[in-house]
């Protein structure tokens, strides 16, 4: 394989790749080759940065179906590199940190693989040292190892350890220490939605010893053919299918998660959605209560609402870019500042808490919000008191525009271009102004006859596309937003697809 080809297989923080054919046009290219070459890489990167002739290495893995061809390869690689490995069979990405703080556990790394919630035929590998997860730019010098063939040589030793148990133990014992009692969600019916992901280890090992009735919860068993719907809280058929759930079973609360457990949403007693604006809501009510002043960082496309929120229950928003690390590292940032910031928490359902490493775990999220569930229990409240007073928005858009077939050419460029055309152009506008804690693309407030709201233009961190969010405080307000919007953008309709944009307008 060439350099172009090893470096084709990032994906910011983590590898992914094609895994399984099937879907017309997308062959595999995490190949066994490109497995093994890349395991290989990371062990001779370790061993080399630590000094460690002998490395034990982790491996897990979520519930698709190139699962075990991948994993065979991992463990294939690390053995061959002279390094022991620990498999942990069916785990969460989450777990697979966990467990690298566990001193009798014995890993200096781990490997977590997993594509999150892409589809079936996707797959890829995370790592994690016992300090957090890689940066982006250690994966490239992996993949550059990798094409150069770099590797370690040796036999090692494999064996088999689950490690789910243990980490659903922790969480366990979390929840009755935080509360006081053995079983406090005794007579409280919890339905868990794990997509036929990881997550549905969550009800029979979490919920269940805590006293819930998990009676109704669906997609328990792992099938990486995602056989009822995508294991995604921002999907809508997800949600509605897990909120239906919710509302059939007449349960107090509903949970879902996405494949390796990573993200979580939630849904309340009277079947609507907890999630996005209003997870991150809920869970910084929590922390503002327990740790007041402190700062709440979130990704660039919460809303207005959401910062007002904030703001009222005794906190400070810090509105950061798009992308989990990022805000995560945000957080970090500010508290190496001096500066309290205990959650760094995108509106995809990522959320890292201060308290568990700043590890993007929906188990632990799901079980902060279970451990106040249990307190307000007893006082005649419902979790979702806590948010009754945020700000939502009357209408809400999101509309992900693509590039023609030129613009594919320097999509990075051209869409960087008309970002900073709109930014330039904004000031002189009637109606409109630049938001001004906005730190990625251009955030662009109107006023109540121009649209009544804002919209985010930015660059996705990934793909060719420009995804573009909407929110107003009036009814066809959206739509008046779009409007101006696509005559801004009008100047590069022949490098910017708006078509999507015009048929939100027409609708």
């Amino acid at each position: 394989m060439e350099l172009k080809n090893w470096l084709e297989l990032k994906s910011g923080t983590d590898v992914r790749g094609t895994a399984l054919e099937g879907i017309a046009g997308e062959h595999v290219n995490l190949t066994d080759e490109a497995v093994e070459g890349i395991v290989k890489a990371f062990c001779f990167r370790l061993a080399t940065a630590i000094h460690k002739d002998k490395l034990t290495i982790a491996v897990g893995h979520d519930s698709r179906l190139s699962a075990k061809r991948i994993s065979d390869c991992v463990l294939r690689a690390i053995c061959e590199s002279g390094c022991d490995a620990i498999f942990t069979g069916l785990s969460s990405t989450p777990s697979m940190f966990m467990l690298l703080q566990e001193p009798d556990f014995g890993a200096d790394a781990s490997i977590m693989i997993t594509a999150s919630h892409l589809p079936y035929n996707k797959n890829g590998l995370k790592f994690f040292l016992p300090s957090g997860g890689l940066e982006g730019s250690d994966i490239t010098q992996i993949l550059q190892l990798a094409a150069e063939g770099k590797s370690l040589h040796g036999s090692g030793v494999k064996k088999d350890i689950s490690y789910l148990g243990r980490y659903s133990e922790n969480l366990v014992r979390l929840v009755r220490e935080r509360t006081g009692k053995e079983r406090p969600l005794s007579g409280k019916k919890i339905v868990v939605d794990a997509g036929n992901g990881a997550g549905g280890f969550y009800a029979e090992r979490v919920l269940v010893p805590l006293g819930a009735d998990t009676s109704g919860s669906q997609f328990l068993d792992p099938d990486g053919s995602f056989p009822n719907h995508i294991p995604n809280p921002e999907n809508k058929d997800a949600m509605r299918s897990v909120c239906d759930r919710v509302k059939a079973t007449g349960a107090d609360f509903g949970i879902i998660f996405d494949t390796d457990v990573d993200r979580a949403g939630a849904v309340g007693s009277d079947g609507e959605e907890i999630n996005r604006n209003r997870l991150i809501a809920l869970i910084s009510a929590i922390l503002l209560e327990e740790e007041p002043g402190s700062v709440i960082v979130t990704d660039s496309v919460t809303s207005d609402g959401l910062a007002k929120f904030i703001t009222a229950h005794g906190g400070i928003h810090c509105r950061y870019k798009r992308g989990y690390k990022n805000v995560i590292d945000k957080a970090k940032e500010l508290c190496e500042a001096g500066k309290n910031a205990p959650l760094a928490i995108e509106t995809s359902g990522h959320a890292a808490l201060k308290e568990n490493y700043f590890l993007d775990d929906g188990a632990y999220l799901v079980t902060r919000l279970l451990i106040k569930l249990a307190e307000l229990s007893e006082q005649g409240k419902d979790i979702s008191s806590l948010i009754e007073d945020l700000p939502e928005p009357k209408e809400a858009a999101e509309i992900r525009l693509g590039f023609t077939g030129e613009g594919k050419k320097d999509f990075k460029k051209y869409g960087s271009d008309a970002i900073q055309d709109i930014t330039a152009r904004i000031p002189a506008i009637e109606g409109l102004s630049l938001a001004p804690d906005n730190f990625e693309g251009v955030r662009i407030n109107f006023d109540k006859s121009h649209g009544d709201g804002w919209v985010l233009v930015r660059m996705s961190l990934h793909e060719p596309i420009l995804p573009v969010n909407i929110e107003s405080d009036s009814i066809g307000g959206c739509k008046t937003i779009a409007q101006n919007l696509a005559s801004l953008l009008q100047p590069f309709g022949a490098l910017v697809g708006l078509q999507k944009l015009y048929d939100f307008i027409a609708k």
